[in-house]
């Protein structure tokens, strides 16, 4: 057996089969490539499902781990420090909003906001506006709340009954979310782009008919941008493309840069209602992850790094949709930025082994679509080379 097949055979018997994972074991990375245990290298276009947007073995981030680790890595939320402070000011400052809750996940983070509206609204509309409306297809993580309000049944084998107050709608369809708004509702909650849905933008027109319903009738508008969130549109946050603000926004993955970190960011008329005692996270924001994230914030809101991601991700959707001319098992090519959805008409799956026996790592979207999700950092060779492999494996 290689490595690979020694290190699997061990990590059988001891963890959970909750992933259908790949038979590769990893074990260093640089920039946009990954090597593994066997010394193959792979052109990474996964980056973590979007969360390593600096690419692996930074040196700038590794240093801001290592200066904090020397410090202090963990105190509690009992107590005030600097570099959490940091970076909330810097969250706010890129995002418009006004006040930072961290903690350590995506599906935390929509936990967090699933709390945060119904309080609201039970202050500040009615003791029964309880009822959130999500979206179908969309996903929001896998503890119980988030994974009630994620639209996909899939998700939900096995787990009913679910949480009640959440209820699902099409996505991009105003007319049905419309029809759905009770005196009963509290929020919607929606992503600007569906990512594990199948790489969905939302429609200019849609978002900004959305914010008008929401503020007519009192309703908490969430933004989950977990996913496209932190550069990954060629904006700081996606909903920056459709000149509105959401009154919650979601965030996780990239914020870090691979540190587990998440949060949410509101308004303060929405804000305000989180008070000692409503909600907490021991490990949120503590030193260490607040390090990270106060380094890579610096680096993703520095001059032209996001004008680098809007134009390398034209770069790369142009060249897919130049493929998609080429090869009739393409149909669709869509997105923003460095997040891609191709959708093709033959098994995903086969495309992706494909790929990765050739040296290149993709991850499925839905039920039809490739993602092309890579560090922000990746440069125009390594996109050639990219699409080069993809294009083999058609």
């Amino acid at each position: 057996m290689n490595k690979s097949e020694v290190l699997i055979n061990r990590a059988e018997k001891v963890i959970m089969p909750t992933y259908a994972r790949f038979p590769i074991a990893f074990e260093s990375g640089n920039g946009c490539v990954l090597k593994d245990v066997n010394g193959k290298e792979y052109l990474d276009c996964v980056a973590g499902i979007a969360v390593d947007c600096l690419g692996h073995n930074h040196p700038g981030l590794n240093a801001a781990i290592a200066d904090q680790c020397q410090k202090i890595m963990h105190v509690s939320n009992l107590y005030w420090t600097e570099p959490q402070i940091d970076a909330a000011e810097m969250l706010v400052k890129a995002s418009g909003l006004d006040k930072v809750f961290f903690c350590n996940s995506g599906a935390e983070a929509n936990e967090a906001a699933l709390k945060l509206v119904r309080i609201y609204a039970k202050q500040f509309k009615s003791e029964y506006a309880v009822e959130i409306i999500a979206m179908d297809h969309s996903f929001h993580g896998r503890t119980y709340g988030s994974i009630t309000a994620t639209g996909q049944e899939k998700y939900h084998k096995g787990l009913d009954p679910l949480l009640p107050g959440i209820s699902h709608v099409p996505f991009n369809d105003f007319d049905a979310l419309k029809a759905a708004v009770t005196d009963k509702t509290c929020a919607v909650l929606l992503e600007p782009i569906q990512g594990e849905g199948g790489i969905y933008p939302a429609d200019h027109e849609y978002l900004q008919a959305v914010r008008k319903l929401c503020d007519d009738e009192n309703l908490v508008l969430i933004f989950d941008e977990v996913q496209c969130g932190m550069g990954r549109s060629g904006k700081f946050f996606a909903y920056q493309h459709y000149n509105l603000k959401p009154d919650v926004v979601c965030m996780a993955k990239g914020i870090a840069g691979g540190f587990p970190m998440g949060g949410i960011i509101a308004c303060d008329k929405v804000a305000q209602v989180f008070t000692p005692g409503t909600h907490a996270s021991t490990f949120g924001g503590n030193p260490l992850a607040s390090a990270a994230s106060r380094y890579v914030l610096s680096v993703i809101t520095g001059d032209g790094f996001l004008d680098e991601v809007a134009e390398k991700g034209s770069y790369l959707m142009e060249k897919l949709r130049v493929l998609k001319e080429e090869h009739k098992c393409i149909t669709d090519v869509r997105g923003m930025g460095l997040m891609i959805g191709v959708a093709v008409s033959v098994p995903t799956g086969e495309i992706i082994n494909k790929a990765m026996e050739k040296g290149l790592l993709l991850v499925g979207a839905g039920s039809d679509a490739i993602r092309f999700v890579p560090p922000l950092t990746i440069n125009k060779e390594e996109i050639d080379r990219a699409v080069e492999i993809f294009e083999e494996c058609l």
